[in-house]
């Protein structure tokens, strides 16, 4: 019922993004001292409205279908070019950073949804 809604789908969206983004972080700190390895992020999210309009009428069926409707979950290979001795690229005050700022993302997603949740109960009539 409420998956039609533009509104619903759209703080969904933002909530997926930051807990895709928040496991990357997680695993990008559990490798902070793996030698070699290169920190990784996620395309940053933009809400495309008019594509998501579109893909109202569209559903994907199977992964890969239709990718653009996903699109803002790809992880990424960091450019970040400051390297420790041993080759790794993750810094751990940087990962804690966007920690924090992914919190706040999927916080804004939340209260999105709070609030079209109060205005449609009000428009119905209940409380």
């Amino acid at each position: 019922m409420f998956g039609n809604i533009e509104l619903f789908r759209l703080s969904q969206a933002m909530a997926t993004h930051a807990s895709t983004r928040l496991g990357v972080i997680a695993q990008n700190v559990a490798n902070a001292d793996t030698p070699g390895y290169r920190g990784q992020d996620t395309v940053a999210f933009t809400p495309d409205l008019d594509r998501a309009q579109a893909s109202a009428f569209m559903r994907q069926t199977r992964h890969g279908h239709i990718s653009s409707l996903s699109r803002n979950s790809q992880v990424l290979a960091s450019q970040d070019t400051e390297l420790s001795p041993n080759g790794n690229s993750v810094s751990v005050e940087k990962e804690l950073l966007k920690a924090a700022q992914v919190q706040s993302q999927h916080d804004r997603a939340l209260a999105v949804y709070k609030s079209a949740m109060t205005i449609l109960r009000t428009s119905i009539g209940r409380r």
